[in-house]
């Protein structure tokens, strides 16, 4: 059995739309939140920047909350901009449909695999567990078939899986290889 472990490399990059430039991609650079205060009211934002203009704008994570309504721990890491709070902001489908953006995992993200090329290993059949160790939203069948050097149609006939290979998933999962020259099927 092989051991496979997926890695995030960095923060995923925004499809967040650039007033200033019209651009549509940003950065979260290093994680840096706004709170500010009105009367007894928060506002909370996370700040970003384009990646064309270096332009900041803000993505609204609290607006107009009552300051007691806010877990005083969570209040003292948005203000000292917690690296892990920045990570679970932008990673929360809420807060990204709220404000209109979509993560770019593009090159966010690493692969571990030993040894490198499973296809070295003789005995047929070949089963892999996958393990994410961040929360990166990827296609079995993508992550697949870049771990093995193989497309991802001729990943479709080899692997058998206990997931599905073309829905995203950010959850550990097994499959097993079969030979070049024998078929599989999807799911297990």
């Amino acid at each position: 059995m092989l051991s496979w472990t997926v890695r995030r490399t960095r923060l995923p990059l925004l499809h967040f739309h650039c007033l200033e430039c019209r651009s549509a991609v940003a950065t979260v650079a290093e994680g840096k939140f706004r709170v500010n205060a009105n009367g007894k009211l928060l506002d909370v934002w996370l700040l970003v920047r384009c990646v064309s203009c270096d332009q900041t704008s803000k993505i609204t994570v609290r607006e107009r909350v009552p300051v007691r309504s806010i877990d005083p721990v969570q209040l003292h890491a948005f203000e000292t901009n917690d690296p892990a709070l920045v990570t679970q902001t932008l990673l929360d489908p809420l807060i990204a449909r709220r404000n209109r953006f979509s993560l770019d995992w593009k090159d966010a993200w690493r692969l571990h695999t030993s040894p490198p090329h499973p296809q070295a290993d003789p005995s047929w059949p070949i089963r892999v567990e996958v393990e994410f160790l961040d929360l990166v939203p990827i296609r079995p069948e993508r992550l697949i078939a870049h771990g093995l050097g193989i497309s991802r149609s001729e990943t479709e006939r080899r692997v058998k899986s206990d997931v599905r290979l073309n829905r995203t998933t950010t959850t550990n999962f097994t499959f097993v290889v079969l030979p070049a020259a024998q078929g599989g099927s999807r799911t297990v």
